[in-house]
């Protein structure tokens, strides 16, 4: 098995058993964003990937809660896809992930907190179909049938985390000339956007609300405000 091989079936057997950890056993907060990116860099070769980028996802989903029926964003799918596409881009780059990369997989993968919410939700309404079948299994002392009805409710679960995680290694390899061909001014204001965007996401964790719609759009705001003065004036970062 080639690297990239390796790479993406080690991101897909992660992100894929931390979405199950996440909603069906354990739950030891392995699937928070720090863990899980840290884990994802750790396991592909670049731990300072997984802990920069785990380090903003966990500042910004810090308040966030599902309460009832209502699901905060999903905290672990952008973490773990962030740290693997940051991890894959620095490997394929042939050096270690820069400021500018991780800035990159952050926004990039951001997103993906909103789709896994409205995926998490599509896939509860899948799973109570299979709630009566176990109930009354368990009530015939049927534990092997039981246990097939978990089965089949939190596969979807582990498919869809685990394509997305993996997904996010090849992407990162593609993404490499890409980068390259960046001009330089870009990637100084990408390397810039790091801070700025820890900052919003301590920002974030400081409220603890649910409200994140008034700080993605500041977010963005500033990040585009950013990228556009610091390119223009060629200010000489870390990226």
């Amino acid at each position: 098995m080639t690297e990239v091989g390796a790479g993406i079936l080690i991101s897909a057997l992660w992100g894929g058993l931390l979405a199950l950890e996440r909603r069906a056993f354990l739950q030891a907060a392995l699937s928070r964003p720090l863990p899980a990116a840290v884990g994802v860099g750790a396991l592909l070769g670049d731990v300072t990937s997984g802990l920069m980028v785990g380090l903003v996802f966990e500042l910004f989903h810090l308040g966030g809660a599902s309460l009832g029926g209502a699901h905060a964003d999903h905290e672990t799918l952008p973490s773990v896809t962030g740290a693997s596409l940051a991890a894959a881009l620095g490997h394929a780059s042939g050096s270690d992930a820069t400021p500018a990369v991780w800035s990159l997989a952050i926004l990039l993968c951001a997103p993906l907190g909103i789709v896994g919410r409205r995926v998490d939700t599509r896939l509860d309404a899948r799973a109570r179909r299979y709630l009566g079948r176990l109930v009354d299994a368990v009530d015939a002392g049927a534990v092997e049938q039981a246990a097939r009805q978990n089965l089949r409710a939190m596969w979807p679960h582990f498919a869809f985390s685990a394509l997305l995680c993996g997904g996010a290694v090849v992407v990162g390899g593609l993404l490499a000339p890409v980068q390259q061909a960046l001009p330089v001014s870009l990637v100084r204001g990408l390397a810039w956007a790091y801070p700025l965007l820890a900052t919003v996401a301590a920002a974030a964790a400081v409220h603890a609300s649910q409200g994140e719609g008034r700080l993605r759009i500041a977010a963005v705001v500033a990040l585009v405000v950013a990228l556009a003065l610091l390119g223009a004036l060629g200010v000489r970062t870390w990226a």
